[in-house]
């Protein structure tokens, strides 16, 4: 496995982790839909949450959490609109981010709540 997709997939774990020690239901990881995926669909309260992880080993080039653009988000979107009604949900929809960066120093997780807007 490239060291990257290690790296990416402990960063979604670590992402789990921290959305469940903070109360958080996981609903769904890697869901796909069409070309979209997200990495956590989780549940808190009353709101569906669709979390895209970044995991970088450097904030050299930038937060890790610039690196989602417009495209990416119009997939999340839609992919999360299919599985509200693909599961017959009745739940407000936040979009969030959980940056991860892992290296020498340790790891640094931050998650940010309503990361962008989606109208």
């Amino acid at each position: 496995m490239a060291q990257h997709n290690a790296l990416g997939e402990l960063g979604e774990r670590l992402a789990v982790e921290h959305l469940l020690k903070r109360g958080y239901e996981i609903l769904a990881k890697n869901y796909v839909y069409n070309k979209a995926e997200i990495d956590i669909l989780a549940r808190k309260h009353k709101t569906l949450v669709v979390v895209e992880v970044k995991t970088r080993s450097t904030p050299d080039f930038g937060d890790p959490q610039s690196f989602v653009k417009p495209k990416q988000i119009r997939q999340l979107v839609k992919a999360a609109d299919f599985f509200l009604n693909d599961h017959q949900l009745d739940l407000e929809v936040r979009f969030d981010i959980v940056a991860i960066i892992k290296n020498k120093a340790g790891i640094q997780v931050e998650h940010l709540e309503d990361a962008f807007l989606y109208f």
